[in-house]
């Protein structure tokens, strides 16, 4: 769907690293690109250098309203709030799409869209293995870490494109249409930028808001807000179940997988564990039937695939106690389904910056699974108010000190487990970078 972006004005809001994917692209294929973010250009160094040539204007420190208004299209990074001199643009007409949509525009190929509160990388990168083990051509990207503007030659000429896309990215879609799509979960989340668990649900929806009769579109049965999502589809809905039995799609029998009642692989021979790996199992073998694959390829991946980093990772054993790395645990149902998991008594580290969740959810399951609960970061007074009364709870000032006082209370059998339910940025850069100093905290010890 390659369009002609030659002496176009193209204005793209914020440079984070699909920002500055979107203004490389478009520069190269002959627009007038002006890019512009709130932060000040000396603390915009490594993403000034990463745009390369001269070829693109920056406007640094605010969102001056000249190049809104002179704009003949809008290009918005993920999360951007909608700021003023953006709405004023879209009431004159201005057109306003997602790096998304831009890769969408710029690409030949089929869309997989994956989407969900959690589990996102895990069923992406399992559908794109799924694929290639069965011999299609392949580009995985998206909120995955790789822009889908970041090379728009990889764009063109797959048999599918894999994408993993957040709430965020769905926002200013307009044509997107995966041909294969699917909604995993959604639990609490950036509620500190919806209105509510409706509004935040609405958002995921809308990744399947342009299929036609001949897509699929792949729903957990097992999550109602999910769930009611099939009386909305106009394409053909596959559902997976690690609860019900689902002739029609994909779930869990005893101690098989079954897809269409027939068995596709036993439950112990899927490398990953836990029960949220039960599902993004199902979810991506489901996804990949849909695009192409055959049961052999899926059931070979499954086997084989050891799992992403900073989700669920082993760190080490030390004396007999279990360091497990589950960083990209920013949420409370992610933090649900991580603790649920494990069978041994569980060290808690958690806090950070918290999204507008509510965590009194975890109040039952920590009693039941949690000796210790060592909170860090910027909700660690909300948590502790909120959890408190569930286990024993102590405030760390840093990571490494709640590593050290983890380690002191842990004994043979223990596992030290981080998964924050909040987000990174008070303390870290990003989840990434949470992870990687718990690792290495680990270590030392």
């Amino acid at each position: 769907m390659q369009l002609d972006f030659r002496g176009k004005k193209v204005t793209v809001v914020g440079l984070a690293r699909s920002g500055v994917a979107a203004a490389r692209a478009l520069a190269a294929l002959g627009a007038e690109v002006t890019v512009t973010d709130r932060k000040p250009l000396d603390q915009l160094g490594p993403q000034l250098k990463a745009l390369g040539s001269g070829f693109v204007k920056v406007a640094a420190g605010g969102h001056p309203d000249r190049i809104f208004r002179n704009a003949d299209l809008v290009v918005l990074s993920p999360g951007v709030p909608k700021i003023a001199p953006l709405a004023e643009a879209q009431r004159r007409g201005v057109k306003v799409i997602s790096e998304l949509e831009l890769g969408w525009l710029l690409s030949d190929s089929l869309f997989v869209g994956i989407t969900g509160t959690n589990g996102k990388s895990t069923v992406t990168t399992l559908v794109g293995l799924m694929l290639e083990r069965a011999g299609k051509q392949v580009l995985v990207a998206g909120n995955i870490g790789t822009a889908l503007t970041d090379d728009p030659s990889g764009l063109r000429k797959k048999d599918w494109i894999v994408a993993e896309i957040s709430s965020f990215q769905l926002e200013d879609i307009d044509a997107f249409r995966p041909r294969v799509a699917a909604v995993l979960n959604v639990t609490q989340d950036h509620l500190d930028r919806y209105h509510g668990m409706d509004e935040y649900a609405g958002a995921k929806a809308r990744i399947f808001m342009n299929q036609k009769k001949d897509d699929v579109l792949v729903l957990n049965a097992d999550d109602p807000l999910v769930r009611a999502m099939a009386g909305l589809a106009r394409s053909q809905v596959v559902l997976f179940s690690r609860l019900k039995n689902i002739p029609d799609g994909i779930c869990r029998q005893g101690d098989a997988l079954l897809w269409k009642g027939e068995r596709l692989i036993s439950v112990d021979e899927i490398r990953i564990k836990g029960v949220h790996n039960i599902e993004n199992a199902m979810a991506a073998a489901a996804l990949s039937i849909a695009a192409g694959a055959d049961n052999g390829a899926v059931a070979a991946v499954l086997r084989e695939f050891p799992g992403l980093e900073h989700r669920l990772e082993l760190v080490r054993e030390k004396d007999g106690v279990t360091f497990i790395n589950d960083s990209k645990g920013t949420n409370v149902g992610a933090v649900i389904k991580s603790v649920e998991g494990f069978t041994r008594p569980v060290i808690l580290i958690a806090g950070g910056l918290d999204k507008g969740s509510d965590f009194s959810p975890l109040h039952g399951l920590f009693k039941e699974k949690v000796k210790l609960l060592v909170l860090i970061g910027k909700a660690a007074g909300a948590m502790e108010e909120a959890l408190g009364s569930a286990t024993e709870t102590v405030v760390a000032k840093t990571l490494q000190e709640a590593v050290r006082l983890a380690s002191t209370k842990a004994v043979s059998g223990d596992v030290v487990l981080l998964s924050p339910a909040c987000a990174s940025f008070d303390m870290f850069r990003d989840f990434e970078d949470r992870g990687k100093q718990f690792k290495d905290a680990v270590m030392k010890l």
